[in-house]
């Protein structure tokens, strides 16, 4: 059955694939009103989201920041339809990267480069800059999470690795990061890091948007362990279809920070980010569902639990 719909959505999305932008966009406003208006796709979940981290706007300003999310989305899913095959001209000109220059540089003193990433639209053409190195000198990946069903998992591989940067599953990342220094190549990896981490995953929290949040540290082990560099990735929409991306470098070599300030530094700058495009960034996720005090309270029944057990068998 996996294989049946994979089929199908591999005609109809090689159908739209064909389509020029303008059509493409086309779609995308229909999508917007039924998505928006008729099924209003957790439209509960997004006005929540935008009330506790905007308390400051009215409800008029959320509704509007609401409504331009919903079409953003709109237009996000359709670009990375025509992300597959699309010509390294037009993701050029799509995507423009600003500030390559000190990244460039670090690497060539032999900084590898952790790249911090958020959920702004469109993050799936930030894989583009993998054009703008030596694919024999840099090795550049972007970090996933694997999709349950095997065959959709593969062709976003595929999209994902258009233009020749490799996607890596979550659980491989530092394997493939220290192959790839094995063959002598620096790395230029990008995170998606702003995901809701699972209960035992939760080592640090910080004050992101108005609302204590639960935080991945990872990247930052990651980054430490391989004394890269740490960048941040300021995306902003010039219009529809075209986005430039500042390269912020947040660190010259994270192993010089203490723990959890390069996890911080990114925060910051991601909600510096969404507070200038706040109609970028995907609201549609229940990013605060895990609290302080569920936490406090789980970790304290955990450390009762051990005391017992050692009282036990004492």
């Amino acid at each position: 059955m996996k294989a049946f719909f994979y089929y199908i959505a591999v005609v109809f999305l090689f159908i739209l694939n064909r389509l020029p932008f303008f059509v493409i966009y086309f779609i995308s406003d229909i999508l917007y009103f039924i998505l928006y208006y008729i099924v209003r796709y957790r439209r509960k979940v997004v006005r929540n989201n935008l009330v506790n981290s905007f308390p400051e706007k009215s409800i008029k300003e959320i509704k509007a920041i609401e409504s331009k999310f919903y079409h953003r989305l709109c237009d996000f899913f359709l670009e990375i339809v025509k992300l597959y095959g699309m010509s390294e001209e037009n993701a050029r000109k799509r995507m423009e990267f600003v500030g390559m220059e000190k990244m460039h540089s670090l690497i060539e003193q032999g900084h590898s480069a952790v790249v911090y990433m958020g959920h702004m639209f469109n993050w799936e053409f930030m894989n583009s800059v993998s054009l703008y190195f030596d694919a024999d000198k840099v090795f550049v990946g972007e970090v996933y999470h694997t999709l349950r069903n095997p065959y959709f998992d593969s062709l976003m591989r595929r999209v994902r690795g258009e233009f020749g940067a490799e996607p890596i599953p979550m659980k491989n990342t530092l394997r493939r990061i220290l192959q790839a220094e094995k063959e002598n190549k620096k790395f230029v990896v990008g995170f998606v890091a702003d995901q809701l981490p699972k209960w035992e995953a939760i080592k640090h929290w910080v004050d992101f948007l108005n609302q204590d949040t639960p935080v991945f540290v990872g990247t930052e082990k990651i980054a430490q362990r391989c004394h890269a560099a740490i960048y941040y990735t300021h995306i902003e929409r010039v219009k529809r279809g075209y986005y430039r991306v500042k390269i912020e470098c947040l660190a010259e070599d994270a192993s010089l920070l203490p723990d959890f300030e390069a996890t911080n530094r990114y925060y910051k700058s991601l909600e510096t980010n969404i507070k200038e495009y706040p109609e970028l960034w995907l609201w549609t996720h229940k990013r605060w569902k895990r609290t302080r005090e569920a936490f406090d309270a789980r970790e304290k029944m955990r450390l009762d639990t051990l005391k017992k057990r050692a009282e036990e068998n004492a």
